[in-house]
């Protein structure tokens, strides 16, 4: 029996979005931990740039891509804890901190492009993570096309999702972060440091941005190219706003902004939209533009008390 066409081009689309939506909710799940714990994080987008990179070099020059990931996630802790320094220990601007890691990530990226393969744009091809497949889901076209043969990153990122709610909302330590982020005073009466609290949030985010950045390379794709996060880390914190800062919010947000991307691809592949490859440029700006609106619609949305304010220890008379 043929299956429908439109039928199939839906399940194409729930595939793409969940391929989407993956980096979006593992760098959103990262940031939460950071400014749950009150610490700004737009680093996230260099973060996932050195990520995506450390796991393309790290393969190539041992072709095992789990190897790769694993690079991946402690690359991008070791960006996470200068941010962490910067911001907690020292007390700097955190957007300016932000910043300036992005900057040194994109330099520093690009750079290594040119020393160890010789190229500007686009590294060697790589061993890509293989897919999963779950026989349970192959016996019916619609589900085995939609939610079959995807990365095991793609799982990861929604198991992450309720060990994020367990972590944050049914442990002593998630309970400190969210009291880091909310009252760091009480936290600090009760005899926990609020600056070991904030730098371990900061670290995890970047553990967690490190992994989104892995799956950009060699998850999704098996080459790190220039560039290549595209703005997913700003998007990212898009969905942690959008999202309420509540792991259900962000897998949400995620969901929705990766169904946003996808849909750009099934405009192109859908006959009825033949009409818009004239528009490539358009099509592809769409998930942005539909993002802004988005974020423009929030009218809930709280972030933490004391996100971006650096505490200072009461001294006692």
């Amino acid at each position: 029996m043929q299956t429908d066409p439109n039928l199939m081009l839906t399940a194409w689309l729930i595939s793409a979005s969940l391929q989407m939506a993956t980096p979006l909710i593992l760098a959103a799940l990262g940031g939460m931990f950071s400014e749950r714990a009150g610490v700004v994080n737009i680093a996230l987008e260099g973060i996932m740039l050195m990520g995506a990179f450390s796991a393309v070099a790290a393969t190539y020059f041992t072709d095992e891509p789990w190897i790769g990931v694993l690079t991946a996630i402690i690359a991008g802790g070791l960006l996470a804890a200068i941010h962490a320094i910067i911001c907690v220990k020292f007390k700097g601007n955190h957007i300016v901190s932000g910043t300036g890691i992005l900057l040194f990530a994109a330099g520093f990226t690009t750079l290594m492009l040119e020393v160890i393969w010789g190229r500007k744009g686009v590294s060697e091809g790589v061993t890509g993570l293989p897919d999963v497949s779950i026989d349970a889901l192959a016996g019916n076209d619609f589900i085995n096309a939609a939610f079959n043969q995807h990365s095991p990153l793609t799982f990861l990122a929604i198991i992450m999702v309720v060990v994020t709610w367990y972590v944050l909302y049914r442990t002593p330590f998630g309970l400190r972060i969210r009291a880091s982020g909310e009252d760091p005073s009480t936290l600090d009466t009760a005899g926990v440091s609020v600056n070991w609290t904030r730098a371990l949030g900061v670290i995890i985010s970047g553990l967690l941005a490190g992994l989104a950045g892995a799956y950009l390379s060699i998850g999704f794709g098996s080459a790190f190219g220039k560039g290549m996060t595209s703005g997913k880390g700003f998007i990212a914190l898009a969905a942690l706003i959008f999202g309420n800062w509540t792991p259900g919010g962000v897998l949400g947000a995620g969901l929705f902004f990766g169904f946003l991307d996808g849909l750009q691809f099934a405009i192109q592949l859908a006959p009825a939209f033949a009409f818009l490859e004239q528009f490539t440029a358009f099509v592809q700006m769409i998930p942005y533009v539909l993002v802004v609106i988005a974020l423009a619609g929030i009218r809930k949305s709280r972030a933490p008390k004391a996100i971006g304010v650096p505490y200072e220890k009461e001294k006692k008379n």
